[in-house]
């Protein structure tokens, strides 16, 4: 296997694809590869091509989730799902991009089965365990986005700069099809540069998880004041963080039979959360 270390962001793009994959903290990528679950020819190792850094609502993809959780110009809920998020020592080296395009923690994909999500015609989790899987979107598969730091920028509408593009992060994100079992949009030789975070007027983001530290989300909540309204978004519910309208939406989950349980502790975690930004939930 090849490492390469270009400079630039542009250095960086040109030499992936075609069995590349870029490399930064290492937190995601260094345990799928040793699992066997990615190949690649060639790691690029994109820490010096990567901006890092906050600076106001900018933060650089390189940023570590350590660093954004101390820092008082990132919205509170965004400093709490980072400090929630893995243990400290993760947290010191994962960064907030590669936590973006974290993969499921399925247990099925995990060990290889030939599941939807890796081109098969099955998602074994609705027929076996899935005590840990999807209330949404889970009609081709019922894994569950692990990421506490995606939720919270969606939630606070952050938009992405890429080495391609701007758009916001909800259009990062899609639900596997029978055409494109991926469930992000971006392209392999694409990589997330900067995100701008607006500044919201309160903010927070709540978790429930098995342990009562440096687990990932069964559900996770963030709750956003900003512009006369508010929006909210989950973690722990859906192949992608999940936008949730309205409280009331939550009504339209369809739990498989071992997740119900995560509607009930969806809707208290988001009365607590509305309560904590101190206002209703409108439309965004």
């Amino acid at each position: 296997m090849e490492l390469l270390r270009p400079s630039s962001a542009d250095e960086a793009a040109a030499a992936l694809g075609n069995g590349s994959v870029a490399l930064a903290g290492g937190t995601e990528l260094v345990p799928l590869l040793r699992e066997g679950l990615v190949r690649a020819e060639t790691l690029v190792h994109v820490s010096e091509a990567v901006p890092r850094g906050i600076d106001g609502t900018r933060i650089g993809a390189g940023t570590t989730l350590a660093e954004l959780e101390v820092d008082p110009q990132v919205p509170q809920a965004l400093r709490e799902a980072c400090s929630l998020a893995a243990s400290p020592q993760l947290r010191s080296m994962g960064t907030v991009g590669g936590n973006l395009l974290q993969a499921t923690r399925c247990w099925y994909w995990r060990l290889g089965f030939d599941c939807w999500l890796h081109g098969g015609e099955q998602c074994f989790a609705k027929d076996g365990a899935h005590r840990e899987h999807a209330i949404f979107g889970h009609e081709l598969c019922a894994s569950a986005h692990p990421s506490d730091v995606a939720a919270a920028l969606l939630a606070l509408g952050a938009t992405l700069r890429t080495t391609r593009r701007e758009l916001p992060i909800a259009e990062l994100y899609r639900l596997p099809t029978a055409d494109d079992r991926s469930t992000t949009t971006l392209a392999p030789d694409e990589l997330i540069l900067e995100l701008d975070v607006p500044s919201p007027d309160a903010s927070t983001y709540l978790k429930a998880m098995d342990r009562r530290k440096w687990a990932f989300p069964l559900v996770g909540v963030a709750a956003v004041r900003a512009g006369g309204g508010v929006r909210i978004a989950l973690a722990g519910v859906a192949p992608i963080p999940w936008t949730l309208d309205a409280p009331a939406a939550l009504d339209d989950a369809t739990p498989l039979p071992g997740t119900a349980y995560k509607v009930e502790i969806a809707r208290a975690l988001v009365r607590r959360a509305l309560a904590l930004v101190g206002d209703s939930p409108r439309s965004p």
